[in-house]
């Protein structure tokens, strides 16, 4: 695969939220350039919307926007992840690949099917570096694994200190440089160091400890609710209102349950605890994370949060079908649940108010329980 010019190849792969400091990490151990793409804006979209069918869902539309800005940025490859089974998903990548070609886009296409574990990603990784080294890109997988862990604990942080801090943003550029951190780590030393080094920096913001905050759980199409953009930087929203934010479904959690080996897994996975959980309301996969999203709201019942978000693509039918069964939820529960349906046409102030009166709803509930403990208290 090397160029006549005998320069590293070009990859590019779409973004969703920071997974693409992982991927970074990966191409790099096997001496692929990770080219990485604009992050994703209007202009993104509108070259996504413009060439994608009307109907299709919002993340097919931002990753198709991903890949041309990539192309004309002079790629030679764009990746793309694939899957099977009911969702769409499975299907974006042959469509995708056809727009370009339609497009006259000369950038070779190159699929990671997600389902084939450990060895599928070893067997893509040896594929677009052309290399036969096993142990080099097995080392390669395991550093972009750890990775993503330390992302999503990062992301975590922020999400505690965001919604206490004392200065609007400042947790927001302490996470920025724990990221430039994280990405500037070439071996596995250097990402703990950098990991430690990340936490420390989040950390370090002023905050109010007696904040009285609360605790929202994030679920709903794994694309959108990690991809900042696509929700409309939600959990900045909410961190302003002083709500702490906990995503459901996040690129960790599917790694336990798709990518790593069962024997290295510690405890029950997001989807195992779906399938005892969402049994009462669903008795089986239906394709995207629908189940998953059912059964958070159980666990969030369980834990006593305050409220869940449900965040999906316009015209995705799994996430549909999980809305449908949300009210009897709702009712069962009594756990607030605010659901949010995302398109190219979604209004920011509309949007807005609804987060708004959404926390105004949680508050009203909270003070109403505490007010009858109290009485309870008294009484006794």
């Amino acid at each position: 695969m090397n160029s006549k010019e005998n320069r590293k190849i070009k990859v590019a792969f779409p973004h969703m939220g920071t997974i693409y400091v992982a991927w970074e990490m990966a191409l790099k151990m096997v001496g692929v350039e990770a080219y990485i793409p604009p992050y994703t804006s209007k202009k993104t979209l509108s070259l996504g919307t413009k060439n994608s069918p009307e109907a299709i869902c919002l993340p097919y539309k931002l990753i198709l926007g991903n890949f041309i800005e990539a192309i004309e940025g002079g790629v030679d490859y764009v990746s793309m992840i694939a899957s099977p089974g009911i969702c769409r998903l499975g299907e974006y990548g042959r469509n995708i690949a056809q727009v370009l070609k339609d497009l006259g886009y000369e950038a070779n296409y190159i699929e990671l099917n997600l389902y084939d574990g450990i060895k599928g990603l070893m067997d893509y990784l040896k594929r677009i570096s052309n290399s036969k080294n096993y142990i080099k890109i097995g080392y390669a997988l395991f550093l972009a694994i750890k990775t993503v862990f330390a992302l999503d604990e990062l992301q975590s942080f922020l999400s505690y200190y965001r919604a206490r801090e004392i200065h609007k943003g400042d947790s927001e550029k302490a996470f920025n440089k724990a990221l430039r951190l994280i990405r500037s780590a070439n071996n596995l030393q250097e990402l703990s160091k950098a990991h430690k080094e990340g936490l420390k920096e989040i950390s370090s913001v002023e905050i109010d400890k007696n904040k009285n905050v609360l605790h929202v759980d994030l679920t709903g199409e794994i694309y959108i609710v990690n991809d900042e953009f696509s929700n409309q930087y939600m959990e900045r929203e909410l961190g302003a209102m002083g709500v702490q934010v906990r995503r459901s479904l996040t690129v960790s959690s599917f790694l336990k349950d798709a990518i790593i080996p069962k024997v290295f897994k510690k405890g029950e996975t997001h989807l195992e605890r779906a399938y005892r959980l969402a049994k009462p309301y669903l008795m089986r996969d239906i394709g995207g994370d629908a189940l998953e999203c059912v059964s958070d709201v159980l666990y969030a019942k369980e834990r006593n949060i305050d409220g869940l978000i449900h965040v999906s693509p316009f015209t995705c039918m799994p996430e549909i079908m999980s809305q449908n069964i949300f009210p009897k939820m709702r009712e069962d529960t009594n756990l607030p649940i605010l659901t949010l349906i995302m398109d190219e046409q979604t209004g920011r102030a509309g949007y807005i108010t609804r987060l708004e009166a959404f926390v105004d709803l949680m508050k009203r509930k909270k003070m109403k329980a505490k007010i009858e403990e109290n009485k309870t208290l008294q009484a006794v």
